[in-house]
């Protein structure tokens, strides 16, 4: 719409005055919890609409609740303060005070910008807007959650992060002086990659925009064709780890890096063009993993029993003495061993097992790990913080179609890879 002729808001939910006031309250507690029954976080006494959910109340305060640098107030509404007489500071505790920030900011950026047709209008658009998310009418993606209002409603700031914004007085592409007085509410972002190591634009450069994007909470998206395959040449003579050595760089980056600061993994997609010499192992990348995942699982379970089994025959033994730590002289732990063997269970930790028996330890403690997808089974595979996409054209379908010859393409010279 002309900036000159200003948005009209009528009135559909709400009435001048409170626009919360049909809405009934009530407190609640979230907890989240691993699989095992620890606590990934909890909060308690936080003030919800009663028609949500459990589960869009755990969303909302675990994930989209500011949780520090917020002045807090009494049941008053009045503000603490601490004997210097400064605010007291932490965190949201009701969803009344998102909605009041979200809603406010998009009001106070249309009348800064001359949007709205009258200051009517503007309250309308922020008093619809307010009982719209209250009661899950509407809801904007998750950066907004994160960061939109907490300048404006807090006053926070924090150090530049690299984002630019179009100034709308001069329509010039600006750097963001602090971290949320412009803040990055945008969803998802493309980003191109060059086949260089670490120049602008190139594959180090890219771990660190991404990690920008994750660090409030939106994802990133990236074709990694660009790249040259493993064993393509390199300028200073040797030659090319391949692109799926730099993915597990970034597959790792992208998990260690919170979406949000919060519980949220980041979002990050992986694509690569189906001529690439390097897309079979692309494609079974998480197929490779997953049996890692299988492997580390199992084996550890079958280790813990075959090693809890020899320690049990090193001391339930009738021999005297050393005997019992000798395989010829007991005939149970002789047993225990080579059940061991033949299930694959490393010869040195077999030995390691009578030792500790010699030096009088009853048992040990021999770590299991499980296929939850956050357990420690799956932190130690790469591939897991990505959705992986192949770029198929309209030639390989025809080949496949009619039963052809496809070849993968080396990226620096262009010379068939493999077929």
């Amino acid at each position: 719409m002309a900036k000159n002729t200003g948005l009209k808001i009528n009135r559909k939910y709400t009435s001048p005055g409170d626009p919360y006031k049909d809405i009934v309250w009530e407190k609640r507690s979230s907890k989240i919890t691993n699989p095992d029954g620890s606590v990934v976080f909890e909060m308690n006494d936080v003030e919800i609409p009663s028609t949500w959910s459990q589960v869009a109340t755990d969303i909302m305060v675990s994930k989209y609740f500011r949780k520090a640098g917020v002045p807090q107030t009494d049941e008053n509404g009045n503000e603490l303060k601490d004997d210097n007489g400064d605010a007291i500071l932490g965190p949201e505790t009701s969803s009344k005070q998102v909605f009041n920030r979200l809603a406010e900011t998009w009001r106070h950026w249309g009348e800064e910008t001359g949007y709205f047709a009258s200051t009517e209008d503007a309250q309308a658009f922020e008093d619809e807007l307010k009982y719209m998310l209250a009661t899950q009418m509407a809801a904007p993606n998750s950066p907004q959650w994160f960061n939109t209002g907490l300048n404006y409603k807090y006053g926070l700031t924090g150090k530049p992060q690299g984002f630019w914004y179009v100034d709308p007085s001069t329509g010039e592409l600006t750097p963001g002086e602090d971290s949320y007085s412009r803040p990055q509410p945008h969803a998802c972002f493309i980003q191109s990659i060059d086949d260089d190591l670490v120049n602008e634009g190139g594959i180090m450069d890219l771990w660190v925009k991404e990690a920008r994007l994750f660090k409030f909470g939106s994802g990133t998206g990236t074709n990694f064709s660009n790249l040259r395959g493993e064993g393509e040449k390199l300028s200073g003579g040797g030659v090319s780890s391949g692109v799926m050595s730099f993915l597990k760089i970034g597959d790792r980056a992208a998990g260690a890096i919170k979406s949000g600061g919060t519980t949220r993994r980041a979002a990050k997609m992986v694509v690569v063009d189906i001529d690439h010499p390097d897309i079979e192992e692309f494609i079974k990348w998480k197929v490779t993993e997953e049996q890692k995942v299988a492997s580390i699982v199992t084996g550890s379970k079958i280790c813990s029993k075959h090693l809890k089994s020899i320690m049990n025959a090193c001391h339930n033994c009738e021999a005297d003495g050393e005997s019992c730590f000798e395989p010829a002289k007991n005939p149970a732990l002789k047993r225990e061993i080579i059940a061991a063997r033949k299930n694959e269970v490393p010869e040195n930790y077999i030995q390691r097992i009578i030792h500790f028996a010699k030096q009088g330890y009853k048992s040990i403690e021999f770590e299991t790990y499980n296929t939850d997808w956050d357990s420690e089974a799956y932190v130690t595979v790469s591939g897991q913080n990505s959705n992986n996409s192949v770029r198929v054209t309209d030639d390989f379908l025809s080949a496949v179609i009619k039963d052809k010859d496809w070849n993968l393409i080396n990226r620096i010279d262009n010379s068939v890879s493999k077929t």
